[in-house]
């Protein structure tokens, strides 16, 4: 018999470390989105990192601004930011308040309330692909900019929790470079995974954008 997965939410400690202890030992965790209709939980799979005003690929690299204000805040909280005019992507900020650093959470595994996301993702072709991808993962979870600056690290019934869950073994865990990150930024090895997970996301490579004619 499998035993249950620890559901005590991981303290605030946990999150007050350097980005790249933080990263990895966030796979396995469990998130917890609960919403009118009722909860989702994921089973994190692939996370990336990203170390503020020290990582060109971070959005904090330039200093503190609107969009990033809670970057520079407590560790535990959720940092929403909406990109390409069409999309959500959340992560868990890490580090002593006042340094920017935080994890995006890139893809994971459904584990419970799966009939809820699927009505959030229809073009997924099966469970698998519900929150493969970071967007994928926002919209499957109902995340949006109204959840930013959510305290994550609380044993009370809010919107976004994360939960201990089965911490991934050190040799079940691998790095390679951040998926779609341009320049400096792209050469570091900060995205972390779980070994032959179907739900992780492909690697891609940055691609300039075109601009339209």
């Amino acid at each position: 018999m499998i035993a249950s997965p620890d559901r005590t939410p991981l303290p605030r400690e946990f999150f007050d470390r350097p980005i790249l202890e933080v990263a990895p030992d966030l796979l396995g965790r469990i998130l917890v989105r609960t919403t009118p209709d009722g909860p989702i939980a994921l089973r994190l799979t692939e996370v990336e990192a990203y170390d503020g005003q020290n990582d060109p690929g971070s959005h904090a690299y330039r200093g503190r601004t609107p969009r990033n204000e809670v970057m520079f805040g407590p560790p535990g909280h959720v940092y929403v930011y909406f990109t390409y005019g069409m999309w959500f992507c959340m992560n868990l900020v890490c580090g002593p308040e006042g340094r920017a650093s935080a994890v995006l959470l890139r893809a994971g595994e459904i584990i419970e309330g799966a009939e809820l996301a699927r009505t959030r993702r229809h073009s997924a072709r099966n469970d698998k692909e519900l929150a493969k991808g970071p967007a994928r993962l926002a919209t499957a979870l109902d995340v949006d900019r109204a959840l930013n600056g959510t305290d994550a690290c609380t044993a009370q019934d809010t919107p976004l929790r994360i939960l201990t869950g089965d911490p991934v073994p050190a040799d079940q865990v691998r790095n390679g470079p951040r998926t779609g990150v341009a320049g400096e930024g792209g050469v570091h090895p900060w995205r972390y995974w779980v070994a032959d997970d179907p739900t992780v996301s492909p690697y891609r490579a940055h691609v300039p954008r075109r601009r339209r004619s």
